[in-house]
Parts: structure tokens; sequence; C-alpha cells
């Protein structure tokens, strides 16, 4: 009879373990049981088998990690992390990011909106600025420049209203470059100072994807736009210089007209050159191969390199262009070599990822790249040793602009997290971390441009940042 018994008792067990449902519960309530478990029982697990997002979230509910389980605060249990591919339980690692990535800006920008006077550094404010001016404790340079970065911590975001004939355009156009001109002049009749270039360009029956632009100074300083065109199918790609007055159209749907083009398939980069010795011309980077063309003259230079070159700038004072490669090298060539020996490569540096930027300081003594590692290094080119690295940039992968002010005293950056970050240039201190206005993707990381004269002759410094169909302007107070 107890025979009997222990065999039905069998039967229903191994019936309830072949229920999907009791499988199910049974895991639920393991769940929850390891959930209760102490600290000291459950520190036994591996931490390095763990989770980046569980270490962090785990860690401030001092609950333990375990491998494979992702524990949720505000429900306080522990839930089990699959593939992506399974539709069953969409909680992934790229989710829980996305949604703490999220939360976070949502947080910055509330914090944003309700603060309107920031702290660039500790103890530092206009009250205490005036008074270290006023007991001599600051020159004059000193007091100007910290009186800048005060400015930069203090900028309020504003969204710019964009009038159109054509609101159709307005809904399906995205701004993903934007050029500022730096001079003391309006760009355009209605005193615009940022020359905004979309992503496709109308130009002719084809469409074509900008993949560089640069300002071009042909009659006079500014003139022009400079823009690099990727062929698409069976469109060959062109370098075109286009009058940048007719971006600035008040006519309903006109096109930019175009000056001149020329057929450089394939460019990563272009720079305009600004030397007497080498006027008139201007640079594309190639895939392992740089070409300077002249405007005038039609004449071409060609100069064979180990690696693609994603960025290009024309030094002022030497007939020298500086290169940034995607090995990490960055080269300067100087123009008047007319064979490739020995000494056609001027200077030499080397990044451990692709270099994005290359930004040459006013005197010339000094260089400033960024490259695919988030490494951003300023570079004695006299000594060809890295004298500053500003930290907290975030690349892995994409191309990203660096831009430097010196006059201001700051370095600007967007990182692949779509936040823009802003460092002093002097100290390499970060002063301001700007979230996006919306929501962080890969595809639409902000573009941004800082200018000294925001909307002309007499406008204030100021920072432009696009984001899809939106432009914000952050002007000092």
């Amino acid at each position: 009879m107890h025979k009997n018994n222990r065999q039905n008792r069998r039967r229903v067990r191994r019936g309830h373990q072949q229920n999907p449902w009791f499988r199910q519960h049974v895991s639920d309530e393991r769940c929850n049981t390891v959930a209760q478990q102490s600290p000291q029982d459950s520190g036994r697990a591996d931490d390095d088998e763990a989770p980046s997002t569980s270490s962090g979230t785990a860690g401030s509910s001092s609950a333990p990690d375990l491998p494979g389980y992702y524990f949720d605060p505000e429900k306080k249990r522990y839930f089990r992390l699959l593939p992506g591919h399974n539709n069953c339980n969409p909680l992934t690692k790229e989710s829980i990011r996305h949604k703490e990535m999220e939360s976070k800006r949502l947080q910055l920008l509330e914090e944003e909106d309700k603060q309107k006077k920031k702290i660039a550094r500790m103890g530092f404010n206009a009250s205490s600025l005036l008074q270290k001016n006023k007991l001599g404790f600051l020159n004059a340079t000193s007091y100007c420049r910290l009186a800048h970065e005060l400015r930069v911590s203090c900028m309020q975001r504003k969204k710019v209203q964009i009038q159109s004939s054509d609101p159709s355009a307005l809904a399906s156009d995205r701004f993903n470059l934007i050029l500022v001109s730096g001079r003391e002049r309006p760009a355009g009749a209605r005193g615009i100072a940022a020359q905004v270039v979309s992503s496709w360009f109308y130009g002719t029956n084809q469409c074509l994807l900008v993949n560089s632009v640069c300002w071009a100074s042909l009659n006079h300083l500014d003139s022009h736009i400079l823009l690099c065109l990727m062929g698409i199918a069976e469109t060959p790609g062109c370098a075109t210089l286009l009058p940048a007055s007719l971006f600035v159209s008040s006519h309903p749907g006109e096109r930019p007209g175009m000056l001149c083009s020329f057929r450089i398939p394939g460019a990563w980069s272009c720079a305009w050159s600004l030397n007497i010795q080498a006027n008139n011309c201007f640079s594309t980077g190639l895939s392992r191969r740089v070409l300077v063309t002249n405007v005038v003259t039609g004449h071409r230079q060609s100069f064979g390199t180990s690696s693609d070159v994603l960025a290009q700038q024309f030094a002022l004072m030497a007939p020298l262009l500086f290169n940034g490669c995607r090995s990490g090298e960055i080269f300067a060539i100087d123009l008047r070599c007319r064979n490739q020996g020995k000494g056609w490569k001027a200077t030499r540096l080397f990044h451990d990822s692709a270099v994005t930027s290359v930004q040459i300081l006013q005197e010339e003594q000094n260089l400033m790249a960024s490259d695919m590692a988030g490494t951003i290094k300023l570079w004695d080119l006299r000594t060809t040793k890295c004298i500053r690295q500003y930290e907290g940039h975030v690349n892995e992968y994409a191309y990203l602009p660096l831009h430097v002010h010196e006059e201001e005293g700051i370095v600007v950056a967007v990182g692949q997290d779509c936040y823009t970050r802003i460092w002093s240039f002097h100290d390499a201190c970060l002063l301001r971390t700007i979230p996006s206005p919306h929501p962080t993707s890969k595809s639409d990381i902000p573009s941004v441009a800082f200018s000294s004269r925001l909307g002309g002759f007499r406008g204030a410094p100021g920072l432009l940042m696009a984001v899809q169909q939106d432009l914000y302007c952050f002007s000092y107070n």
C-alpha cells in the first residue's frame, strides 16, 4: 500500500514538472527567494559575469549582483535577462541602458530649466569673481577668461522659430550639418549667422549625400561653401562650390545654383586654404590619397597615404596641410614639395584610434585633435608631445567634429551619447554638460556650432544646436 502511494506521488510530481505553467511558477519563486537572501549568502556570485547595468542599479539599492539577472529598484525584485531576439521577454541590456539614459536626460533637462545660475567650478560665481578682481588677485586676461566661463555656464536654451513659405519642407528636412561664420559680419540679408546644409543636395537631377562641408573664401572671406558630395548608385561623387548667399533666399522653392563642380569621387573630408602661397586651393581627403586642387588654374597635386584621410585643415602662415587618418596618424604636407620623397611629411603625430577632427590654433604652434576613442588631445607641434587632454568626451565609432574657440577660451564637442560638453581651453576643466532636447538616438546626434557674433555684427556670443527639425540657441545673458 505504501508502495502504491509513493508511485502515485511520483506520477503527480512528474506531471507538474512537464506542465509549462508549473515550471514558470517555480522559476518565479526561485527568483523571489534569491532576492530575499542575505548579502553574505549571495556574495558568492561572480561579479564579473553580472551585466554592467545591473551592477550600477543593484549597487545603489544594496542588492547583490546576480549573473544573468537585473534588479529593478522600483519593483524590488530580480528579472531575468534574455537575448534581444526573444519576443517573450524583451528585457535586454540595451533596453535597460536606454531606459536609464533617458531617465538621466529628462532629469538633467528638468534641473537646467529650474536652475538659472549654474556653477562651472567649485566656489565660482559672479560675486567672488568681482571681489577677486577688485582686490587685485586676477589680472585682466584671467578675469576675462573666467568671465567667459561664467557666461557659458549660465547660457539658457531657447527654441528658434523657423519661418518658411513651404511648411512641408520643414517637416521633411533634417538638420545634419551647421556652419556658423566666425567673421564679424552677417551671413545673409537677414543677418542670419547660421548656414544649414541638408543631408541631401538637390542641385542636380540626382540626389547626392553631403559627406563634408567647410567655408570657402573665393571672392571674400566666407563667400562660398565647399561641399563634398558622396555618389549614390551610378551617380559619381564630386566637390562643389556654392555661393553662401544662395542658402539664405527669400524666394520660395528656390534651390542653390551650382557655381563650379569638380569630379572627385569618394571624398571623406575637405579644407580651404587661406595661405598666400596656396591661394584659391582646396584639399579633399580620399581613400589613401590627398588631392589638392586649384580652383582658378585647375592644377591638381596628389599625395599618396597609407590610410583614409578623415580630417583636414590648412595652416594660415605656412603652406602646410594637416591631415588626420583612420589609422590614428596625423601628418602635415608641405605644399611646396613637388615630389613625394622622404621629407614631404613635415610633422607626424599619433592617436590610438581614427582621427575625426583636427584644429590648428591661431599661433600655429599647437594642434588639437579628437578620435573615435573619445580622446581629445592638445599637441605641441614643436616638440610633437601632448601637453593637455580633455576628459569626458564619448565616442566609439562615429564621425564627430570638434570646435575650438580661443577667443572665448572654450572647447565644444558633441559625444555619441548625444551630450554636448564644453571645456575650458586653458586648463581642460569641464565647464558644462548639455543634454539633448530630444531622446537619445544614434541617428539623432545633435549638430552644434559656436559663434562670437551670433546673428550679425552686433550679435552676442552663443551656441547653436540642431536636432532633427528643431533649432535651439544658447546665448549669453
